[in-house]
């Protein structure tokens, strides 16, 4: 037996040699790493790839790669001009209108003017196969008050007259576009009581510390699929919204609903000739079933 003992000893540690460092040192729980890393500073889904390769900056309540660590300027500016570029620019926040094409134009006409350019009633943009953009001002105060420049894009028509239209919005803006957005139409009701809540609260996370260190070294303790096991980011809310915050308003007289979406539509450039090519082989289109 005592043979037996020391063998079953001997092939645990064989065992625990055969993962490599990285998976044997891994957290206990990912999820709950990865959010206390974002209490201040939200990453983007490229962070990881980013930190390794640029200086991050902490801006807006995002934590963003600025510069790379390396002289690939020469590289950036080739895949520019031969290739394709791909930027993440989804710290950029997208407010979503949900409403009667009508009434959602006669209000959005009082925040932008046609003497700046085309606005959100331009037939082109209208039909949703073109991205707008323009400068929004304080609702009746052109050419004073300006709020900022947004881009826009119409959801194709689907035979209703209700229309679905996403604006997009640098973060240091967002805040007072919302709130004009909010007053033009008057959403002041939150369209839904019940609020998500994070994946893992202070209390949660301390909780689990305390278990781990009961049962041992929690930098041995390892998860069942080892090192294939992919980090998981479960994130409520964005560097410019409240988790514990309504994000989804509704305006009892017209029925128009203003949503906050960032962060939950992602947004990345293609910069470069073979940018259509690259998308295209990338994506396949649906097959869409009418009933």
């Amino acid at each position: 037996s005592k043979k037996q003992a020391e063998k079953a000893v001997h092939q645990k540690k064989e065992q625990s040699k055969t993962k490599c460092r990285k998976a044997r040192r891994r957290h206990i729980n990912l999820v709950a790493e990865f959010n206390h890393r974002q209490r201040k500073n939200i990453w983007l889904e490229t962070h990881i790839w980013h930190a390794k390769r640029f200086h991050m900056v902490k801006k807006w309540g995002y934590c963003l790669g600025n510069s790379p660590t390396e002289k690939s300027y020469r590289a950036c500016y080739r895949a520019m001009t031969k290739h394709c570029l791909l930027q993440d620019l989804s710290y950029y926040c997208c407010l979503e209108l949900k409403g009667k094409e009508n009434e959602l134009l006669k209000q959005l006409a009082r925040i932008c003017s046609i003497d700046t350019g085309l606005t959100f009633q331009e037939a082109c943009f209208l039909s949703g196969r073109f991205e707008g953009s323009l400068n929004l001002y304080r609702a009746d105060r052109y050419p004073e008050d300006m709020l900022g420049p947004v881009t826009f894009i119409w959801k194709p028509r689907d035979g209703s007259e209700n229309r679905q239209l996403w604006i997009w919005v640098h973060p240091a803006l967002k805040q007072d576009i919302l709130r004009e957005l909010k007053e033009i139409f008057q959403c002041t009701e939150p369209e839904e009581i019940c609020i998500a809540e994070p994946v893992t609260t202070s209390i949660q996370e301390g909780k689990q510390v305390e278990v781990v260190t009961s049962l041992g070294n929690k930098r041995k303790k390892e998860d069942k699929e080892g090192e294939k096991a992919v980090p998981v980011k479960k994130i409520i809310g964005d560097g410019t919204r409240d988790p514990f915050q309504s994000y989804s308003w509704i305006a009892q007289t017209t029925g128009i609903t203003i949503s906050d979406r960032s962060m939950e539509i992602l947004r990345y450039r293609l910069i470069g000739p073979l940018s259509h090519s690259i998308l295209t082989e990338t994506l396949k289109a649906a097959s869409v079933q009418t009933v």
